[in-house]
C-alpha cells in the first residue's frame, strides 16, 4: 500500500501548496512559481501514465518489420541452398561471408526496432526531467535574496534588494520553497515508477540529489534566522500538562 507513490496526493499536496504560497504571500512571484509547479506536476502524472502503458502502433509496425526482415532472411538462406549445388568451394565461401554480414546488419535493426519504443519514452522523459531542473533553480532564484541577517539587522547598501518581511514571514517563505523543492523530487520519482529505464533512473536520481541541495541551504538559512531572533519562536501559550492516566 505505501510502496507506491499515488499522483493524486502528490497533485493535492502542490494544490495545497499553492493556496497557502497565495495567502500569505499574495503579491509575491513565488506563487507564480507554484502555479507553474502544479501544472508541471498535472503533466508529469500524464506522461508518466503514457510511458506506463504499451505503445501498441509501435508495437505492430516494429513486429512487422521484424517479420519481413525474418521471411528475407530465410528467403535468403534458401536461396544459397539451391544455388550452392553446382558452385565452388571459394563461391560457397563468399557467399557465407556475405550471408554473415547481412544477418548482423539485420540483427542491428532489428535491435534498433525493438529498442524504439524506450526510446521514444526516454527522449520524453529527459525532457520532462530537464524542465523539473529548470524550476528547481528558478526556485533558488527566489530565495536567494532572503537572507535572514540582512532582514533581521537592516544594514543595508544602495544595491541590496528592498525587503519588508518579518523574521517569522522569511522562515514561512523559505518553508514554502522547501516544500516546493521536495514536491520536484517527488515528481521526477514518477518518470521511473513504472518505467525502469537507467538513463531515466540517473535523471531522476541527479533532480533528487540538486532539490536536496538546494534544500539544505534553505533550511540553514532557517536556522540562522532562528537562532538570531529565537523568542520569536517561543509558544505563544504555555504546554498544558498532560493528563495523568488512572
Amino acid at each position: 500500500m505505501y510502496r507506491h507513490l499515488k499522483p493524486d496526493f502528490i497533485l493535492k499536496t502542490t494544490d495545497i501548496l499553492r493556496q497557502r504560497i497565495r495567502e500569505r504571500f499574495p503579491r509575491r512571484g513565488l506563487a507564480e512559481v507554484c502555479d507553474e509547479l502544479y501544472a508541471v506536476s498535472c503533466e508529469a502524472v500524464e506522461r508518466a501514465e503514457w510511458m506506463a502503458r504499451p505503445l501498441w502502433p509501435i508495437r505492430i509496425v516494429v513486429a512487422t518489420c521484424i517479420l519481413g526482415l525474418l521471411y528475407l532472411i530465410f528467403n535468403a538462406l534458401f536461396l544459397i541452398e539451391m544455388d550452392s549445388a553446382g558452385a565452388s568451394f571459394v563461391e560457397i565461401v563468399q557467399a557465407i561471408e556475405a550471408g554473415i554480414n547481412d544477418i548482423i546488419l539485420i540483427g542491428a535493426a532489428i535491435f534498433f526496432l525493438l529498442t524504439l519504443e524506450r526510446r521514444i519514452k526516454r527522449d520524453r522523459a529527459l525532457k520532462a526531467l530537464h524542465e523539473l531542473r529548470a524550476l528547481a533553480h528558478v526556485i533558488d532564484m527566489h530565495q536567494l535574496p532572503k537572507d535572514p541577517e540582512r532582514i533581521i539587522q537592516r544594514a543595508p547598501t544602495a544595491s541590496s534588494p528592498q525587503e519588508e518581511m518579518t523574521p517569522f514571514e522569511l522562515t514561512r517563505y523559505l518553508d514554502y520553497c522547501s516544500e516546493m523543492l521536495s514536491i520536484i523530487g517527488k515528481i521526477a520519482a514518477l518518470y521511473v515508477q513504472d518505467f525502469d529505464d537507467p538513463v531515466v533512473l540517473s535523471a531522476v536520481n541527479e533532480i533528487e540529489s540538486l532539490s536536496n541541495g538546494l534544500a539544505r541551504k534553505i533550511w540553514q538559512k532557517i536556522v540562522i534566522s532562528q537562532s538570531l531572533q529565537p523568542e520569536l519562536y517561543q509558544p505563544t501559550t504555555p504546554l498544558l500538562p498532560s493528563p495523568k492516566k488512572p
